[in-house]
């Protein structure tokens, strides 16, 4: 008699992802469906995608996805989940989302402390835009628009938004995984079903910060740009639990 060890998700579609090599985001969607799966929420879940290379993550989820305007994927999602209370809301962005033109939307939200769930992931650049300076960027990174590195003189320091965001009342969860392990994407996976529980649970405001990695942008194979993962980001943004409200530590 057979026995089967692993399936796909029920929350993906069979549809092949786009990302390039050594991407992280198929990782990532992976887990999130097999949270939501694991949860039993598929039919109530509604996903707010970003503007992005995710932008196109309707094709993947298999349950209801809104597309929202560059950065404003909080606001629609705080409109969602105030209007239909019942459903599990989440949003799924990255950097130059999230962190650039979206700042605001995620700063406000999160202080108001909104019952939704944040995917956020970081690699250090704009993904589908070219490999332009993103807020995230280390110091001295090379990119499109900072060619010879980026300069903290004139172009500013990283944004650590899970440092910035547990200064906040709001949040009940917030924590930064990692895709470039086995037992980091477990961790990963565990950070992200709790997010999705507090909000089930009605405890407001989470966050997840994922480092992922971008060889295309980086000019990197993906092995290198696992590396540079291990030896450069999570040196900058340590991984770990910012703010959990329910063990106290809020």
């Amino acid at each position: 008699m057979s026995k089967t060890i692993y399936a796909k998700p029920k929350s993906l579609t069979d549809t092949t992802f786009h990302y390039c090599p050594g991407c992280s985001h198929g990782i990532v969607h992976k887990l999130v469906c097999e949270v939501i799966d694991e949860l039993d929420i598929q039919g109530k879940t509604i996903a707010v995608e970003p503007v992005g290379c995710a932008v196109t993550a309707h094709n993947y989820f298999n349950f209801d996805v809104v597309q929202a305007a560059h950065g404003r994927a909080p606001a629609v999602a705080t409109g969602i989940k105030r209007s239909l209370p019942d459903r599990i809301v989440f949003t799924y962005q990255g950097d130059g989302d999230l962190a650039s033109i979206g700042t605001a939307e995620t700063v406000h939200s999160a202080t108001r402390g909104e019952n939704i769930t944040v995917i956020f992931i970081n690699n250090t650049i704009y993904g589908m835009t070219g490999g332009q300076m993103a807020p995230t960027s280390l110091p001295g990174q090379v990119t499109q628009t900072s060619p010879y590195g980026r300069d903290t003189r004139t172009q500013g320091y990283p944004v650590r938004i899970c440092e910035m965001l547990a200064t906040l009342d709001g949040p009940s969860y917030i924590a930064r995984v990692s895709t470039d392990t086995v037992p980091h994407i477990k961790e990963a996976k565990k950070a992200i079903k709790k997010a999705f529980e507090n909000q089930i649970n009605g405890k407001g405001f989470s966050i997840v910060e994922i480092l992922s990695t971008c060889p295309t942008n980086w000019g990197m194979s993906p092995i290198e740009a696992m590396k540079r993962l291990q030896d450069e980001m999570i040196p900058y943004y340590p991984l770990g639990v910012y703010k959990d409200a329910e063990e106290g530590n809020a």
